[in-house]
């Protein structure tokens, strides 16, 4: 891949990646609730969550996802619902559920598996790799993609969970903090509402 493609493709996945979107808003939340440190792990399954699903998307499933129109609706429906849970126990609770009942950020595993219900990621994945990974060298093509998408990532994770621990002290008022949770599941809300209405993941 010459070197302004590469370029080229950086510039696209830092618009894509620091673009407001489910997994910019859940680590902005898990900042403000848990801190920096206790988001780590969350900030750490996102962008190599997103990463490693890029390069299978890559190398195996982006013509199948395209043609499989089950697959898109399963994703566009099941990611909905999962995306509308997460929003309702950021508004009401901060963060996900424990076992005790109270609020915790995700885990590593969780960040990172949850790309895979993530509309956003499906379609950054799926159009960049279109566009980028070539036939004749889908290997190294597709390891690069990937590669920006890490590079970028992990400076959007970081940023945006860096900004959520920067309002904590702003959000230590228990009125605020509430409100602010509920604009963050009100705005992951409407992201699903808005993926629900453009139609199906993937297709114009």
């Amino acid at each position: 891949m010459p070197l302004e493609t590469f370029a080229a493709l950086l510039m696209l996945t830092f618009a894509g990646t620091w673009t407001p979107g489910p997994n910019n808003a859940m680590l902005a939340a898990s900042g403000v609730n848990f801190g920096l440190a206790r988001t780590i792990p969350h900030v750490n399954g996102v962008w190599l969550g997103f990463a490693g699903m890029v390069f299978v998307v890559a190398i195996f499933l982006g013509e199948a996802f395209q043609q499989s129109a089950l697959l898109r609706e399963t994703l566009r429906w099941g990611g909905a619902a999962l995306l509308l849970w997460v929003a309702w126990q950021i508004a009401t609770k901060g963060g996900l559920p424990s076992a005790a009942g109270e609020a915790k950020p995700f885990t590593f595993w969780q960040a990172a598996a949850f790309q895979w219900i993530n509309a956003k990621a499906w379609v950054m994945a799926v159009a960049i790799s279109a566009q980028f990974v070539h036939p004749e060298a889908p290997w190294l093509t597709a390891s690069l993609v990937a590669l920006a998408f890490a590079l970028a990532g992990v400076t959007s994770s970081l940023g945006w969970a860096a900004a959520g621990q920067g309002l904590r002290r702003f959000l230590a008022d228990p009125v605020r903090l509430r409100v602010f949770n509920a604009v963050m599941g009100l705005s992951i809300a409407l992201g699903v509402a808005l993926m629900v209405m453009d139609g199906p993941v993937g297709q114009p």
